[in-house]
């Protein structure tokens, strides 16, 4: 589908935040596991070309294979279930072709876009029981798939964007607050469970985790070890940071009390080597990207446009906010990246694919709104 574009209406700014962050990150990583630096450069420069292609693909010619793009999300995950490499006790990647990848990455893309087109053609009809129940079906595939890995936490994330599709949507609000009304104290019931008497449908590595962030000194020396030290190496930073690569010999890093700092735990590289400033220019421009997607939501000319972009800035803001409620001891251990600052190729390249997507919504923005 040819479409023509004015280049007053792309967003370079956006680029440059995106690429912004990632650059901080690859300097993060570079700090933290030199010998990934190389792959992470080769990541940024295959997620910005994906990027922009996409951004000059109409979205709407995209969302033709939306149907095609489930079944192979569904195919992907299943390779993982029956086929995939095993790793820290979990089974969560699949190896194509020489290439390793982890398609729970892709998933959350792909489900965005999907559902953006699904619940287009069924606005109309949304708020019925027979349509909620076929997307709450289509969502529960590969949810379950995705948890069963284990990867409970990348399965809370998608739950979260899921949420926040169907608000955006248009679900009915007496709809929201009977799931809300029945949820919360749920939830509530079964964290009082696992706390008063342990919780036999958790993994122990799970239950621990929580464990350590509920009584911390209880798990100094077990699950809560990690945490605290993120915790040392962020206040040790101060306002500017010890500075990149240093061979400051009191380094939390330097002294490997953080394994694999690159991955889940990279903010507290951050603060420890670029202090309060650099946290604050990684979360300002994480906020800036977000508010820029909804931006692009409210001038969408369509539910799928809108639906996309606000799918993409969900996926950001959450993750970004358990990533560094992680490192800052103000939730439990999760093992979530980061986005556009940890290492690995699959969240990066799959992350700016979603981006292009979002710009190419910017590009046919509706006039009036």
């Amino acid at each position: 589908m040819r479409t023509k574009y004015r280049i007053e209406s792309y967003r370079f700014s956006f680029i440059l935040m995106v690429v912004a962050l990632s650059v901080i990150g690859i300097l993060l990583i570079g700090s933290a596991a030199p010998a990934l630096q190389g792959r992470q450069i080769i990541g940024l420069i295959l997620g910005l070309a994906c990027m922009i292609v996409l951004s000059l693909v109409n979205y709407s010619f995209v969302l033709v294979f939306y149907r095609i793009m489930y079944i192979v999300n569904i195919g992907l995950l299943l390779m993982v279930r029956f086929f995939g490499e095993a790793s820290h006790n979990a089974q969560r990647w699949v190896v194509i072709a020489g290439i390793q990848f982890q398609p729970s990455e892709l998933c959350k893309i792909i489900l965005i876009l999907f559902f953006a087109q699904y619940i287009m053609e069924h606005e109309e009809d949304l708020n019925t029981p027979k349509t909620i129940l076929k997307i709450l079906a289509l969502f529960a595939v590969p949810a379950f798939l995705v948890l069963a890995q284990p990867d409970l936490s990348t399965t809370i994330v998608i739950l979260l964007i899921f949420c926040c599709i169907m608000f955006i949507a248009g679900l009915s609000y007496k709809i929201i607050a009977g799931v809300l009304a029945v949820s919360v104290p749920v939830g509530g019931i079964l964290l009082f469970l696992t706390v008063k008497f342990g919780a036999t449908f958790l993994k122990d590595y799970q239950y621990d985790r929580i464990m350590a962030w509920i009584n911390p000194e209880e798990y100094l020396q077990k699950e809560g070890w990690q945490q605290n030290n993120s915790l040392i190496a962020i206040g040790s930073g101060q306002l500017t940071g010890k500075g990149l690569n240093n061979n400051v010999i009191g380094s939390v890093k330097n002294g490997n009390f953080i394994p694999e700092p690159q991955t889940d735990f990279i903010f507290s590289i951050a603060g420890e080597e670029l202090g309060f400033v650099g946290c604050f220019v990684i979360i300002a421009l994480l906020t800036l990207i977000v508010i820029s997607c909804l931006i692009m939501a409210r001038q969408a000319k369509d539910l799928a446009g809108k639906i996309i972009c606000t799918g993409m800035a969900s996926l950001i803001a959450f993750q970004s906010f358990i990533n560094i409620g992680v490192a800052t001891g103000l939730m439990p251990n999760t093992g979530l990246p980061l986005p556009f600052v940890s290492y690995g190729l699959t969240s990066l390249v799959t992350l700016f694919i979603g981006m292009g997507i979002v710009l190419n919504v910017g590009l046919q923005r509706k006039t009036h709104y």
